[in-house]
C-alpha cells in the first residue's frame, strides 16, 4: 500500500489565514478608495473683506470690495455667481470678473476685488452690503461688508 501524504493542517490553515488577510487589505484599500470619493467636499472661507470709495462721474460714487477667499474643503469650487443685497451681480449694477468662474482648489485661494456702480442702485456710505459667493455645487458663502 502506498502512504498518501498531504499538507499538514497547521500549514494549510496558515496559507488560508494569509489569503484570507491579503484579501480583507484589498477590500479595504478599494472602499477607502470609494469612501474618499463619496465624502470630498468643498468649503470657502472668505477670510477677508472690505471696501474702498472712490469717485466715478459727477452723479455717481463708486465702492470697491476686496475680498480674498481660500478652499479649505477637499474639493474644488467653482464661483458661478455672486450676490449682492439678494440680486445677481449683474443686476445689482457691481462688476465681479475677479471671482465670477473661477476654480479654487482644495488649500488654495484667489483674492480680487468687486465693484459697485451707483448707476443702477444707490449705494451710500454707512451701508451694510451682503454679499454671496454661489458655486456650481449649489451652495452659498455670505459675507457682509460696511461701505465706507
Amino acid at each position: 500500500m502506498r502512504k498518501k501524504r498531504g499538507i499538514s493542517p497547521v500549514i494549510a490553515t496558515v496559507i488560508i489565514v494569509a489569503i484570507a488577510i491579503t484579501v480583507a487589505i484589498a477590500v479595504g484599500l478599494w472602499i477607502t478608495g470609494i469612501i474618499g470619493t463619496f465624502t470630498r467636499f468643498e468649503r470657502l472661507e472668505i477670510t477677508s473683506a472690505y471696501a474702498e470709495k472712490g469717485k466715478g462721474t459727477a452723479e455717481e460714487t463708486i465702492f470697491t470690495i476686496y475680498m480674498v477667499v481660500n478652499n479649505t474643503g477637499s474639493a474644488s469650487a467653482t464661483i458661478n455667481e455672486i450676490f449682492i443685497n439678494g440680486k445677481p451681480h449683474d443686476a445689482a449694477g457691481a462688476e465681479a470678473s475677479d471671482f465670477i468662474g473661477k476654480t479654487i482648489d482644495p488649500g488654495g485661494g484667489i483674492g480680487g476685488k468687486i465693484t459697485l456702480s451707483t448707476d443702477k442702485i444707490k449705494y451710500i456710505s454707512g451701508q451694510t452690503v451682503e454679499i454671496v459667493l454661489h458655486t456650481a455645487s449649489g451652495k452659498d458663502y455670505p459675507k457682509s461688508v460696511l461701505l465706507p
